[in-house]
């Protein structure tokens, strides 16, 4: 008996080596997810304080709260469930499907391009005086919702990539631990963005100089934040698209474009080696990005310029 319990025991401490083991693979392997989504959490993020303009103050952090419940119930109950089936059933479709998505953030950043450069006007004005405020929260939540549903299978389908060779259950726990992490960081985010001039007011307030001067720097930076998050957004789904159209054009052997794009972050690299690694990196990067605004280019041309001749 007491050898047999210790055998018992024996096997339990097996199993828990090889749990944390597991644990320990999944969570790297959901970091390295995260990470190749960042750029499209970068746009979600600068995307999503756009929606609470021109609501009241007190109404900006409930709405943010139902974008966050509405991402959240996209990314696990539709989201999450067609990645495991597609990943066990149709592997395949992954590589077309991601080079897709990634056509779609090319065209979505061309288009916002396009659209400063011609200078269109913000309609939130035109809503606040058509709409009672019930009904320009409402449309806002919707629409932030659908926006951040087409942001969110990015999100999923690039994770997806990333652990595609792993385990259909180490996949599960991978994107359930993706999706909740990074709609915690992204909402987290805007809902200090969006309460940073109230933050600001309040501390503007105070008898310190320091508070007063910290208050009136944060008002001031809120519009400036605004741009640049509007920028890299913009900026990071030319290269995460671009990146997905790269790597497909890979997976189905058409190294041309890929393999130019190599050999000059390469040759790059080579020619400082002090920083190397990162020299290769941002090569890489800008050659997705010039890849993304050609396609998000064409795509542009072909659904707004060409029908506007007919």
């Amino acid at each position: 008996m007491p050898s047999g319990l210790i055998a018992l025991l024996d096997d339990v401490a097996g199993i828990a080596k090889l749990a944390a083991t597991s644990l320990d693979d999944v969570a790297a392997a959901a970091g390295k997810a995260g990470t190749k989504a960042a750029g499209v959490v970068i746009d979600d993020t600068a995307v999503t304080p756009r929606y609470v303009m021109g609501l009241t103050p007190d109404r900006e952090l409930p709405i943010i709260w139902k974008i966050a419940k509405g991402s959240l119930r996209n990314k696990l109950l539709f989201l999450l469930p067609a990645a495991l089936v597609l990943s066990a059933l149709a592997p395949w479709l992954l590589p077309p499907l991601l080079m897709l998505g990634g056509a779609f953030l090319c065209f979505e950043a061309t288009e916002k391009l396009v659209e400063a450069l011609r200078g269109d006007h913000d309609l939130a004005e035109e809503a606040l005086a058509t709409h009672s405020s019930q009904e320009l929260e409402d449309q806002k939540v919707s629409g932030a919702i659908r926006t951040d549903f087409i942001l969110s299978g990015e999100i999923m389908a690039i994770a997806l990539g990333t652990v595609a060779t792993e385990p259909l259950w180490e996949q599960a726990i991978i994107l359930l631990v993706v999706a909740v992490l990074i709609t915690a960081g992204v909402y987290g985010v805007v809902g200090f963005i969006v309460k940073m001039d109230d933050i600001g007011l309040h501390l503007a307030q105070r008898t310190s100089a320091l508070a007063r001067m910290l208050g009136r720097g944060l008002v001031l930076a809120m519009p400036v934040l605004m741009k640049i998050l509007s920028v890299v957004g913009t900026a990071a789904m030319l290269w995460v698209g671009g990146g997905l159209i790269v790597h497909g054009l890979h997976e189905f052997h058409w190294d041309l474009i890929p393999g130019a794009i190599q050999r000059m972050a390469e040759s790059a690299a080579l020619a400082l080696p002090a920083m190397g690694a990162v020299i290769e990196w941002v090569v890489s990067a800008i050659g997705s990005g010039i890849v993304g605004l050609a396609i998000g280019a064409i795509i542009v041309a072909l659904l707004h310029l060409l029908p506007a001749k007919h």
